[in-house]
């Protein structure tokens, strides 16, 4: 690569020590303009913890739907033969569908909801793009979780993304309880770089969207951060959303229930901090992984007029 100034190295041959963070969790505090609609209490909690939980932030009326678009997406053989897709190893279920703003009009009004929008913006301190989007599909008795790993090393390392100024959302789109593999997070591991060890394959995407192995920390980093801030799985009916920063450590176990788990997941990435060479892979991933194309900044779309002026605070 070039001699550009690496903060975060990764996918090294020999273990090293996390590393501090060099940027701030909370950017609207150092760029002033950015009003939004989350208070002081919550914008502390988010970062101490690295994430905020809205317990039932939309109705089930407007999540329902998406299942019908998922329906027609697994009777669409094109779609299905295509890399957008990615099927369970074991089961051959559709495991994750890419680029979903692209491909449904109601998931592309969702990402400009205006509350959703302007929480977004206060903690990046910018205009947004997304970065990335999918559904993810845990069918009931055999969903496969996905180990722990923090989404910014992979986006890092394999995507280019220069800087921790990223924030993901997460929707639920079915109840998520403690059997179908709600998802874990590290409170305040947000905090540390935890560099992984192990050279990127080329196209190393297409088997690790499938199970992760290159890019996941070393286990006693992860027991280390693990006993300093616990474990938490947020859980909720659907229509409940999660707000993560881009850095905080997470997994998913099997779903062993008969419950589906299914979640919309889309990326904001701040317009400042777009795409540059991979600093750890061979090539480039593909555009519907980590946009390089479309990153002008998002309009607010007032997606369900319905929900005007409920307010947006997080659960504790």
């Amino acid at each position: 690569m070039s001699d550009r100034e690496d903060h975060y190295p990764t996918r090294l041959s020999t273990p090293r020590a996390a590393l501090p963070r060099n940027e701030p969790i909370v950017h609207a505090r150092n760029q002033y303009r950015w009003d939004g609609p989350l208070d002081e209490v919550a914008l502390s909690r988010y970062e101490r913890d690295g994430f905020l939980w809205f317990n039932g932030f939309f109705s089930r009326d407007i999540t329902e739907p998406f299942f019908e678009e998922l329906r027609e997406m697994a009777r669409d053989d094109a779609l299905m033969d295509s890399e957008r897709v990615i099927k369970d190893p074991h089961s051959g279920a559709i495991r994750s569908v890419f680029g979903m703003h692209e491909l449904s009009a109601r998931f592309d009004r969702l990402t400009r909801d205006p509350r959703i929008l302007g929480m977004v913006r206060q903690l990046l301190g910018s205009e947004v793009y997304i970065h990335q989007s999918r559904i993810n599909d845990k069918f009931g008795f055999q969903g496969s979780g996905f180990d722990w790993h923090s989404d910014f090393e992979t986006w890092h390392a394999e995507d280019g993304m220069p800087r921790m100024r990223a924030v993901s959302a997460s929707l639920m789109l079915t109840d998520n309880n403690e059997f179908n593999g709600p998802l874990m997070l590290i409170p305040g591991s947000h905090r540390s770089f935890v560099p992984c060890v192990g050279e990127t394959p080329e196209m190393n995407w297409k088997e690790s969207l499938k199970a992760q192995t290159i890019g996941v920390p070393d286990k006693s980093a992860l027991a280390q951060l693990a006993e300093h801030g616990g474990i938490q799985a947020p859980k909720g009916p659907a229509g409940s959303l999660l707000l993560f920063e881009c850095n905080t450590l997470h997994a998913s176990n099997e779903n062993m229930s008969p419950w589906p788990r299914s979640n919309l997941f889309f990326v904001y990435n701040s317009v400042g901090n777009t795409l540059e060479e991979p600093y750890a892979a061979p090539m480039r991933r593909p555009e519907f992984l980590g946009a390089r194309e479309n990153t002008a900044a998002m309009t607010m779309h007032d997606a369900f007029p319905e929900l005007a002026g409920q307010g947006v605070a997080p659960l504790s």
